[in-house]
């Protein structure tokens, strides 16, 4: 069934991104965003959330709800203006930086309990052939992402460094999700056998996903982590998870460093909303 409904999480304040960094080559508009720390606003002709838009309308998405914080009236204002044909934007405030399951929760009036929705990140370009991917699972899943063969295709601008801080994806003998680990020390990283199979975030969720944001302790982080939500609902709500493997692109626009790499790769991609 096609999935007509994506949240994007994008609500996060831009830490890494406003860090100077004397070695990346900007335009005045660029640096002027990346001091904001808004990282969907930074401009590649038009906005990086304006080509993440544009690949969702592409896969047959219908209905976008961008979770913000309090703070971001520059991409309220940017939302309000679109002019779309394909898709229907709505926005959803998280009020605290409490995690990534709270930014999900907050995007539960917008959602509704019926049906299944996609969530995916606000600093992530997921290409076409990826959502597609998450459009064709049966169910609730996700696109984990094979380390070396993403790493092998050269598309990305992921290095080897920094997939280590992405959640690992184990999965059982019927290839359903088994266990999820968020950043996973190096020891543990180091001794899982090839080939290692990370999140970046791409999900099929049901609305066993709210319940499951909603019952979830706090992280040592001090934070609802959308992980361990994602666990609860197969230890706890006997939920299964597929998984789709891919190796096809996804860009990360972390830190200013991140800004000529993905420029280059958006460069002639068309955005029809």
């Amino acid at each position: 069934m096609k999935l007509p409904t994506a949240v994007i999480l994008a609500a996060g304040s831009g830490t890494r991104m406003r860090h100077l960094d004397a070695s990346a080559s900007l335009t005045s508009r660029q640096a002027k965003t990346a001091d904001s720390g808004n990282k969907t606003l930074i401009p590649f002709g038009r906005p990086f959330l304006d080509y993440s838009l544009g690949a969702l309308a592409e896969t047959g998405f219908k209905r976008v709800c961008l979770v913000v914080s309090p703070f971001q009236d520059d991409l309220v204002a940017h939302c309000q203006r679109l002019e779309t044909g394909r898709l229907k934007i709505e926005l959803a405030v998280q009020a605290e930086p409490r995690g990534t399951a709270d930014a999900v929760l907050a995007a539960e009036p917008f959602v509704g309990t019926e049906g299944e929705f996609a969530v995916l990140n606000g600093d992530n370009y997921y290409s076409v052939e990826v959502l597609r991917s998450l459009q064709a699972l049966e169910g609730p899943g996700l696109v984990a992402f094979d380390r070396p063969g993403l790493l092998a295709r050269g598309e990305s601008n992921l290095d080897r460094e920094r997939m280590a801080r992405f959640a690992i994806v184990q999965t059982d003998p019927a290839g359903l999700l088994a266990r999820i680990i968020e950043k996973p020390d190096s020891a543990t990283y180091d001794s899982l056998p090839e080939p290692v199979l990370v999140s970046l975030n791409c999900w099929r969720f049901s609305s066993a996903i709210f319940r499951a944001c909603e019952r979830i302790p706090e992280s040592e982080r001090g934070e609802l982590e959308l992980t361990s939500a994602v666990q609860y609902c197969l230890d706890e709500l006997g939920e299964p998870f597929r998984v789709a493997i891919s190796t096809s692109p996804v860009l990360d626009l972390s830190e200013r460093g991140d800004i000529a790499a993905v420029a280059s790769y958006l460069e002639g991609v068309e955005v029809r909303l």
